[in-house]
């Protein structure tokens, strides 16, 4: 088992104040992937089309609808998640 990064020990300690972690990538100015951690310890993926005018914004729409992607594709854009558990 691959020991959790510093950050994620951090993150997971305590689940009465827990929040979650969410990070954006843009493949492309219309094509937006959203990780996010989940109280559970783990993290998934999600990519989708977006109107590409704010990915802050646009973020919460691909997380509801968007594709949950492999753990090895997510993986290869998210590799801060390197040793936290893929949620299946």
């Amino acid at each position: 088992m691959n020991k959790l990064p510093d950050w994620a020990i951090e993150h997971f300690a305590n689940p009465q104040t827990w929040k979650p972690f969410t990070i954006r990538h843009a493949l492309a100015m219309q094509v937006l992937c959203v990780a996010h951690t989940r109280v559970e310890g783990c993290w998934s993926a999600y990519c989708d089309a977006v109107p590409g005018w704010d990915h802050a914004l646009e973020q919460e729409a691909v997380l509801q609808r968007g594709e949950k992607l492999e753990e090895k594709v997510a993986l290869a854009i998210f590799p801060q998640f390197t040793g936290i558990p893929y949620a299946g």
